[in-house]
């Protein structure tokens, strides 16, 4: 993995084309960029690249245990992706997306990937970022997590970033601070019922507003559990740092 790393500015047009294009050419040669989200700095490899996605696990100093979660640039590609997706996460989606929420759903079998110890699951995600769909529309999904070593806080801007991965990626987009500088919001779909596994930009009333007309709520600690509950394990992506 390279460490000679180049910082493009994304303020002009020019600087966009010259940005974009500069990371589609590293992350197509499996290398690793760090890119502003609508949330916090992410560092991604191309989704299907398993050294990338072992290099981008090793940067944060994480484990198998913890894939990335994924992010695509339209919902189309959800489909390709994941199975089983109930009609109340397709609400949220649509509604959403792009947006600060990441959804977990049972991963299509056939997919040749290894994000890691997913337990067949994937952790999806379109951002708000018209310069990161573009770079996925090119490049394909991509294995995006925090900017930051693991137990360390999320960067929000390119020199935190730089500070903490610039040795491990080929090229850092600088867009400047965070425009929310938070985390998106955990949402399992691969039980009965939603699940909330972490509450960031997107808070748990207005998850549950949107879902209401499907008789479906998340639950707040302390709530009851229904009956018929099925226990069904979700994807290990649900710490604190691991989605952009």
């Amino acid at each position: 993995m390279s460490t000679v790393t180049e910082r493009y500015p994304i303020a002009t047009e020019d600087e966009q084309t010259e940005a974009i294009d500069a990371a589609v050419t590293a992350l197509q040669a499996g290398e690793l960029v760090i890119v502003p989200t609508d949330t916090v700095y992410g560092i991604a490899a191309d989704a299907f690249d398993k050294g990338a996605v072992a290099g981008l696990l090793a940067a944060k100093g994480r484990g198998r245990a913890m894939p990335p979660p994924v992010l695509i640039s339209n919902v189309a590609t959800l489909d390709a992706l994941a199975t089983r997706i109930p009609e109340w996460a397709r609400t949220l989606v649509e509604e959403l997306w792009p947006g600060a929420l990441t959804i977990v759903l049972h991963q299509q079998p056939s997919l040749q990937w290894d994000l890691g110890e997913a337990r067949q699951t994937v952790a999806v995600r379109i951002p708000d970022s018209d310069i990161l769909r573009r770079i996925i529309d090119r490049v394909g999904p991509l294995a995006t997590s925090s900017a930051n070593r693991t137990t360390k806080p999320a960067a929000t801007n390119a020199d935190q970033a730089e500070a903490m991965l610039g040795k491990m990626v080929k090229a850092i987009l600088d867009g400047g601070e965070s425009p929310v500088g938070e985390a998106s919001t955990i949402v399992s779909a691969t039980g009965d019922e939603p699940k909330i596994l972490r509450e960031g930009a997107i808070n748990i009333d207005r998850i549950n507003e949107i879902i209401a007309k499907h008789d479906v709520a998340i639950r707040r600690p302390g709530d009851p559990d229904p009956a018929a509950e099925t226990d069904v394990p979700d994807s290990p992506a649900t710490d604190a740092d691991t989605e952009a």
